[in-house]
């Protein structure tokens, strides 16, 4: 495997918390990175912005300027987690798709490929720039372009369920389910466009939690305990 994007949620990097950020949990998540990336393995990343911003929670504000609160998130989480990643030796760099004066580049699938090929982790914030779309096709819209092999998906829960294992305890947990599947049974691994949006494009999804010890290399190295969304 060459080239990976892993999608982390906000809320995992908030730790215990809940919101902000925990350190321990993003320097766990730093020194996973480091170890696939000594390997050669390019990955770029894609942060949710659940930890500062849910999306619109009053009707006193726009829908548009709503998610454009969410996009900033991103960018705000992509910065501080970068510093965490360089603090333990690693050169990344920041794409967004539009201008943040001195603060990220400009995203282009040009100058994102120069960076992998330099070694760099290369986070992909501010979403696809435009409201009404959220990071799940965020992710998957770069993992496309970028041709990426797979989109990791490190969340909260440990793979696909047929119901809430939170409020279902007989809730099954898929090994492997198909993007059409997925679709068909609204089964939310992510949105309805971003599936979409792998269906077309042949991304596999594996989905696995964030929290089992050493669960990104885990999965990248083959022992891996979560759900492969395959296409």
């Amino acid at each position: 495997m060459k080239r990976i994007m892993l999608k982390l949620s906000g809320e995992a990097l908030a730790g215990p918390k809940k919101t902000g950020f925990d350190e321990d949990t993003v320097r766990g998540v730093a020194l996973q990175v480091k170890e696939l990336a000594e390997d050669g393995i390019q990955v770029g990343i894609v942060i949710g912005g659940g930890n500062f911003w849910r999306g619109r929670s009053s009707e006193n504000i726009d829908r548009t300027k709503a998610d454009q609160i969410g996009m900033l998130a991103t960018i705000m989480n992509c910065i501080y987690v970068s510093e965490i990643f360089r603090s333990v030796g690693m050169r990344t760099s920041i794409l967004t798709p539009f201008e943040c004066g001195s603060f990220t580049k400009l995203f282009s699938k040009d100058r994102a490929n120069k960076y992998f090929e330099k070694g760099m982790v290369v986070f992909f914030a501010g979403g696809t720039g435009h409201p009404y779309f959220s990071t799940d096709t965020g992710v998957l819209l770069r993992a496309v372009e970028v041709e990426a092999e797979v989109v990791l998906l490190a969340k909260a829960i440990d793979g696909v369920y047929d119901d809430d294992p939170g409020k279902n305890p007989d809730a099954k947990k898929y090994e492997t389910v198909t993007i059409e599947e997925v679709i068909a049974k609204n089964l939310q691994v992510v949105d309805m466009t971003a599936s979409i949006l792998a269906r077309d494009n042949k991304m596999p999804m594996w989905v696995f939690g964030l929290g089992e010890e050493n669960s990104i290399v885990n999965t990248v190295k083959g022992n891996f305990t979560g759900t492969k969304v395959i296409v």
